[in-house]
C-alpha cells in the first residue's frame, strides 16, 4: 500500500518550448536546442511556495467569483475550454515538413485525461491541407472495378447514408509514422512529439458492409476495396474484405457526439480500427470494389518499411501493441520526494488490452499496472500505477500485452529485426530518465 500522506509535485511539460531562434535550429538539423529549450523552460517554473503562502486567505475569505455575478446562459454559442487551459493545444513539430499544408499537428497526450480525445486536440496529418466542405454538395459513390463484382453502382448524399441505421464506437487512430522520428535515436523531448500522432474518439456512422450489402457487392470475388478522399492529394488506399465483412469499418459522419471536424473529413470519412491513419481516408467522395490490391501510391511509395537489407515491407497496415507513459514524461519536473500516479495510455490494433507492466528501473523490474475501464478492442485504455519517488535517478518504461499474448518489444529487439532506417510502425518500449533534480527527459536504453 503505498501512502499518500507526501504527495508531489509535478511541473507539467513546457507547452509552447521552443522559440524562434531554437526553431531555426530545428529546421537546419541542429539537436542542442533540446537541452536549451528545458532549461530555459525550467527557470520560469514557480516551485509552489506562493500557493502555499496564500493559501489561507484562498480559502477563508470570499474570492471576486463568489461576490459578483456570473455570465450568462449560453454566452458563447458553442462552449470552449477555459482560458487557463489555453496552452493546451495541438502543435506542429517545427522543421518536420517543408509545407504545413502536408504536415502534422501532434496531440497533447501529456495534458489528457481518460482516454477520449477532445475534437479540438485530436491530431491532424493532411497531404493538401484540409477543407471545410458543403455537406449538402458532397456525395459518395460506390461501383465496382467491373460490373460483375457490384449489381448496382449508386451515388449517395450524406443525408441518405444519415438516414440508415447507425452505430458508434470507441477506437484509436494512429498515424503510422507516429514514433518515427525516435527510429535512430533521441530526436524530440515530449510525449507530444513522440507519440503526439495518436487519438481516441467515439465515431458514429453506418457500417460500410451494410453499404455494400445495398449495392450488392459479390464478396466472393471482391475481395477488396479502394477508398478514395476527396482532398487535392487524391489519396487512395486498398482495404482488404475481411475488415469490411467484419463490420467494423464505418462511413463516419459523427464524432465525440457532433459531426466530424473540418480537418478531420468532415463531412464522411472512414474508420478502419486498428489500422494505421492513412487509410482513414477523408473527405471520402468513392469506395470501388475489386478483386485485387490496387498498388495506390500510398500504399507501394510511401506508408512502407524499409528493411535492414534494402526491401520494402509493405502492406503492413495493422498497429501492433504499443503504450507510453504521458504522466511523468519528457519536459515535465518532479518537485518533490514522495508519492506520484504514474499513469498513461496503451492500445493495440489487434483487439483488447490484457496487461500493462510497469518499470522504474529501466526494465530490471516490473510491476502489473492498474487498467482504468472501460477497456475496449482497438481502443485506447488507460493504465497507472503508484510510484513513490525518494530523490534518486529513475528510468520510467511501460510495456503492454494485448489479447493476442503479443509483447511490447523493446527498442533494441525492434531494431534487430527492423534496423534503424524505418519511418513508421516504431512501437518499441519509451523510456524517460528522472534525473536527481527531477527533471524528467526521453532517453534510449
Amino acid at each position: 500500500m503505498v501512502s499518500l500522506s507526501h504527495p508531489g509535485r509535478l511541473r507539467r511539460a513546457p507547452e509552447n518550448f521552443l522559440d524562434d531562434a531554437q526553431v531555426r535550429a530545428v529546421q537546419s538539423g541542429r539537436r542542442d536546442f533540446l537541452r536549451q529549450a528545458l532549461v530555459a523552460a525550467g527557470a520560469a517554473a514557480s516551485t509552489g511556495a506562493l500557493a502555499q503562502a496564500t493559501g489561507e486567505k484562498l480559502i477563508l475569505e470570499p474570492q471576486p467569483h463568489a461576490t459578483t455575478l456570473g455570465q450568462p446562459v449560453a454566452a458563447t454559442g458553442y462552449g470552449m475550454p477555459s482560458k487557463y487551459e489555453r496552452n493546451l493545444m495541438r502543435r506542429e513539430s517545427p522543421g518536420l515538413t517543408r509545407v504545413s499544408a502536408a504536415s502534422v499537428a501532434f496531440s497533447p497526450l501529456q495534458g489528457m485525461f481518460g482516454i477520449i480525445t477532445a475534437s479540438g486536440l485530436h491530431f491532424e496529418r493532411h497531404h493538401q491541407g484540409w477543407h471545410d466542405l458543403d455537406p449538402s454538395q458532397h456525395r459518395l459513390m460506390v461501383n465496382g472495378s467491373d460490373e460483375t463484382l457490384l449489381k448496382r453502382p449508386s451515388v449517395f448524399t450524406i443525408d441518405d447514408l444519415m438516414r440508415m441505421p447507425a452505430v458508434s464506437r470507441m477506437h484509436f487512430i494512429e498515424c503510422g509514422a507516429n514514433t518515427g522520428m525516435e527510429w535512430g535515436n533521441v530526436a524530440v523531448p515530449t510525449v507530444q512529439y513522440t507519440h503526439g500522432m495518436l487519438s481516441c474518439s467515439e465515431f458514429t456512422g453506418v457500417r460500410l458492409r451494410d453499404v455494400l450489402d445495398f449495392c450488392g457487392a459479390d464478396y466472393r470475388k471482391g475481395r477488396y476495396v479502394l477508398a478514395e478522399g476527396g482532398d487535392g492529394s487524391g489519396l487512395t488506399r486498398t482495404i482488404p474484405m475481411e475488415l469490411v465483412e467484419s463490420g467494423e469499418v464505418l462511413l463516419a459522419y459523427g464524432m465525440n457526439g457532433e459531426m466530424l471536424r473540418p480537418e478531420n473529413g468532415y463531412p464522411l470519412r472512414l474508420v478502419v480500427p486498428g489500422v494505421q491513419g492513412v487509410s482513414w481516408v477523408k473527405w471520402l467522395r468513392r469506395i470501388e470494389v475489386g478483386d485485387q490490391p490496387y498498388g495506390a501510391r500510398e500504399e507501394v511509395m510511401h506508408y512502407i518499411d524499409m528493411m535492414p537489407d534494402g526491401t520494402h515491407r509493405q502492406y503492413t497496415s495493422i498497429q501492433e501493441c504499443k503504450s507510453v507513459i504521458t504522466s511523468p514524461s519528457g519536459g515535465q519536473t518532479l518537485l518533490d520526494r514522495g508519492f506520484y500516479n504514474i499513469t498513461g495510455l496503451a492500445w493495440s490494433g489487434r483487439g483488447k488490452i490484457r496487461r500493462v507492466d510497469v518499470s522504474v528501473d529501466g526494465g530490471r523490474n516490473w510491476r502489473t499496472a492498474t487498467l482504468q475501464t472501460p477497456v475496449l478492442s482497438k481502443c485506447l485504455t488507460r493504465f497507472s500505477l503508484p510510484w513513490v519517488w525518494n530523490g534518486e535517478a529513475a528510468i520510467l518504461q511501460s510495456r503492454a500485452v494485448d489479447s493476442t499474448g503479443y509483447v511490447q518489444p523493446q527498442m533494441r529487439q525492434l531494431r534487430a529485426v527492423r534496423g534503424t532506417r524505418s519511418i513508421y510502425h516504431n512501437n518499441a518500449i519509451q523510456s524517460w530518465k528522472v534525473a536527481p533534480g527531477g527533471e524528467v527527459s526521453n532517453v534510449q536504453i
